[in-house]
């Protein structure tokens, strides 16, 4: 019988490839301020990294994802590792201790460590199916959940970087909330949660002395400096008060191509890794930047489509899993630069100049269309006619 062909979701491809234009022309202009002497020298390198990306998305989309669910223990348990030699031997870069020096580049356990995670939880969800779980059963398989999620947080979090750790946070939680666990748990989560937050104002407040020693210094300057950057507009909120400068001066259109004062007089620091938004922002006005929030709202929409059409519950997992670590970096990643949110080592998906984040993304998505390829009806066809 003559094979059918195998259907990949050709929206994520397009939306991919706008991704990487979009990448190379912000990358370009918010690296000026870098590489004066060589212009091309953060675009190149960030065109290599997305051919790496691409290899490692097409390799993961031919593999059968359901092989994953046997080394998903494994993956994880590397990952524990290699998180206890970054804190151990690890390389430190602007006051955190986050990568493994390899010569070449520098490894960021901490990115990889979200897909080991995802897969693992995907795992522990599944095999419960479409079981809704009693109250107790729903404690357990909670308990469980955090418990695994608890470790790599910590590790994460005391390197420091907080962006990474809450991102791991963030998938756990969501894996939960779309989970057959009662919703009395989930319930009793987002009071925890609350709480948990209502203590942080309260100590930030009222007990300044208590909170400044949880936290690192650079840590709680980036937190006055979001409050108030106006009043730090000199030192803690030198970043964002420039950034959210550069963004408004962009208004509906933006000021051109290379044409944004703030970026390129190199006022915002980091404007082609954390705050490449203000250089869209700023150049290529609120039109430029609306496209550029569509283009990650319709790429979240074609991975739940791809979730809905899975013919497994890891599948559906991975999936949500997958919309939770990208819709949550680009949630974080433009909050903090207009200042809804506070200022994180958080790249923008896709689009900020750098490996490690760029390859988990990329693996990640290759993860997706592996889901999709062995959902899609040529697929399943084929795979009964053999």
């Amino acid at each position: 019988m003559q094979k059918k062909n195998i259907s990949i979701d050709y929206g994520i491809v397009i939306i991919l490839f706008l991704f990487f234009v979009i990448s190379l022309i912000a990358v370009y202009s918010g690296s000026g301020q870098y590489a004066q002497t060589e212009p091309f020298f953060f675009v190149l390198r960030q065109v290599v990294w997305y051919v790496v990306g691409t290899l490692v998305m097409i390799g993961a989309a031919y593999f059968d994802y359901e092989l994953l669910e046997r080394w998903a223990l494994p993956l994880y348990l590397s990952g524990i590792f290699l998180l206890v030699l970054v804190h151990f031997f690890g390389t430190t870069k602007n006051g955190s201790q986050r990568w493994i020096h390899l010569g070449v580049f520098d490894l960021q356990p901490s990115e990889f460590v979200k897909i080991f995670l995802i897969l693992y939880l995907a795992v522990l969800l599944k095999k419960y199916g479409k079981s809704q779980l009693d109250l107790k059963g729903s404690l357990i398989l909670t308990g469980k959940i955090l418990a695994v999620t608890l470790i790599p947080f910590v590790f994460v979090f005391v390197q420091p970087d907080l962006g990474s750790s809450l991102i791991i946070l963030v998938i756990a939680l969501t894996l939960i909330m779309v989970s057959h666990i009662s919703y009395k748990v989930i319930i009793m989560l987002i009071i925890a949660f609350g709480a948990c937050l209502s203590f942080l104002v309260f100590t930030f407040t009222y007990l300044n002395e208590v909170f400044e020693s949880l936290l690192k210094p650079h840590q709680l300057e980036r937190i006055y400096g979001w409050l108030n950057p106006g009043e730090y507009a000199s030192n803690f909120g030198y970043q964002l008060y420039q950034a959210r400068m550069g963004i408004g001066s962009g208004q509906l259109t933006g000021n051109g191509f290379s044409q944004g004062q703030q970026v390129q007089q190199g006022k915002i620091p980091e404007a082609h890794t954390d705050f490449i938004f203000a250089v869209i922002g700023e150049e290529f006005g609120f039109l430029g930047a609306g496209i550029l929030v569509l283009l990650y709202f319709f790429l979240i929409y074609r991975i739940i489509r791809v979730a809905f059409q899975s013919e497994t519950f890891f599948g559906v997992y991975i999936c949500v899993g997958v919309v939770a670590l990208i819709a949550f970096q680009v949630f974080q990643n433009i909050g903090m630069t207009i200042g809804v949110m506070p200022i994180t080592g958080i790249t923008l998906p896709l689009v900020s100049y750098g490996g490690s984040a760029l390859l988990t993304n990329m693996l990640a998505i290759g993860i997706v269309f592996s889901v999709q390829i062995r959902s899609s009806k040529d697929y399943l066809f084929r795979e009964k006619a053999l």
